[in-house]
């Protein structure tokens, strides 16, 4: 079935254009959400008649796409993750971490137009990832990952989780209480003589 397309269709093409569809799709989702009108002389007369004011869109958003891309590629954004004392990244950087920091800096980007080759980042460096804009214009951002290194504290493997304390940990944790307490009282005792 052929449709002139009301409004930019993700996946599907912009506004003006005659697509040519599936019935259920147009019935059931492009002409309840008005995305789409069913392709005959009256609407296609329309559209001829609205020809130039939709290319002058298209020529907006074109231009749009052109300053965002400069003002994108000129970026250099740095992200902070949490790392061992070896450098390792504990997580990795993903389209969303990249889609926050881009909201932090007032860039408003749709997540699922960001790409990360390889989908993440598990090391520190300077990487690079696309966004896409608009038709074909694509701008490459670079980032650079930064350790955030993480302090490890001494665990007791009494402490470990996951596994109750063998008898031999519970005896020596016993002891080393019991000599302390011995030896606490033996200095109150030398202090009382004194």
């Amino acid at each position: 079935m052929k449709v002139i397309l009301n409004e930019d269709v993700k996946y599907l093409g912009e506004e003006g254009d005659i697509k040519n569809v599936a019935k259920g799709y147009a019935r059931n989702y492009l002409f309840p959400r008005n995305l789409a009108v069913p392709c005959n002389e009256f609407t296609l007369a329309h559209f001829e008649s609205r020809k130039e004011e939709i290319e002058a869109k298209k020529a907006a958003k074109r231009q749009d796409a052109a300053s965002l891309k400069e003002r994108l590629e000129a970026l250099s954004i740095k992200i902070l993750m949490p790392a061992g004392p070896n450098g390792k990244l504990y997580g990795a950087v993903t389209t969303q971490t990249l889609f926050d920091e881009l909201q932090k800096l007032d860039f408003d980007i749709e997540r699922k137009r960001i790409e990360i080759p390889g989908q993440t980042v598990k090391s520190t460096g300077v990487h690079k990832a696309l966004v896409k804009l608009y038709e074909n214009t694509s701008a490459e951002i670079s980032f650079t990952v930064e350790a955030q290194i993480a302090e490890e504290k001494p665990v007791k493997p009494s402490e470990k989780k996951g596994r109750r304390p063998r008898r031999d940990e519970e005896a020596s944790d016993e002891q080393v209480s019991a000599e302390e307490n011995s030896a606490t009282e033996e200095v109150q005792n030398s202090e009382s003589e004194n």
